[in-house]
């Protein structure tokens, strides 16, 4: 059984300005300046210790894991109290997921979002039930753009990673796919520094309406070796 494996911020939900309301919560109560949200944008992508440490970065703050630490925890727990205040699936993505499990597709998320924060999120907005498996960036002991997390998603949704298809928004999707050894769709709309087209994966998209097109014709495609 193939599975879609679908990344989270960026490519099912459009959730930055949560994202970013919480990063400039933390920041400021550390006596740091707030960051743009463009800014962020570039951010994120590896989950929110990650996020902390590239606020730091960007205010030009020296850190250590202990400095992270609090922040982290400051970060969690802000976060998890609005943690979709203004977050929702970009336009076209529940027909989509509706119409993929009607066409017989097993259906997994594989983000770097911590379980803690993953699981309220995709309850919050009504999505839990249209998958078979979700894989945080703390599931296992490695996340993307490590193959672990990728491939341990497809086997907890009960498929098989041969006709399997990532779809993400960044090179952490695009890498963990590549590594995983499945083809992977990039949405345009997403958050990374780099076009995703410049990044090579299978098949860009700008529309959820256009994903359908695009794992058929993967689908038909033989693998990249």
């Amino acid at each position: 059984m193939s599975v879609l494996v679908f990344d989270l911020d960026g490519t099912l939900v459009s959730s930055m300005e949560d994202l970013v309301a919480t990063l400039n919560v933390v920041m400021t109560t550390a006596g740091h300046s707030a960051i743009p949200s463009e800014d962020v944008a570039h951010m994120v992508g590896m989950g929110a210790r990650v996020l902390i440490q590239r606020g730091l970065d960007f205010n030009g703050i020296s850190w250590t894991d202990e400095d992270i630490a609090p922040l982290f925890q400051h970060f969690l727990d802000h976060y998890a109290d609005n943690i979709a205040v203004h977050t929702r699936p970009f336009e076209g993505v529940v027909p989509a997921l509706e119409a993929f499990r009607k066409a017989g597709w097993k259906l997994a998320v594989c983000t770097n979002k911590a379980e803690r924060l993953t699981l309220p999120l995709l309850a919050e907005l009504d999505l839990t039930g249209y998958f078979d498996a979700i894989v945080g960036g703390d599931t296992f002991p490695v996340s993307k753009p490590d193959a672990e997390p990728v491939l341990g998603a497809i086997a907890r949704a009960g498929g098989k990673a041969e006709g399997s298809i990532m779809i993400g928004d960044s090179g952490t999707d695009i890498n963990a796919a590549r590594n995983a050894g499945i083809p992977v769709i990039a949405v345009d709309f997403g958050y990374t520094p780099v076009p995703v087209r410049e990044l090579n994966p299978d098949r860009v998209i700008s529309h959820f309406d256009e994903l359908a097109a695009a794992v058929a014709e993967l689908s038909t495609e033989p693998a990249r070796s």
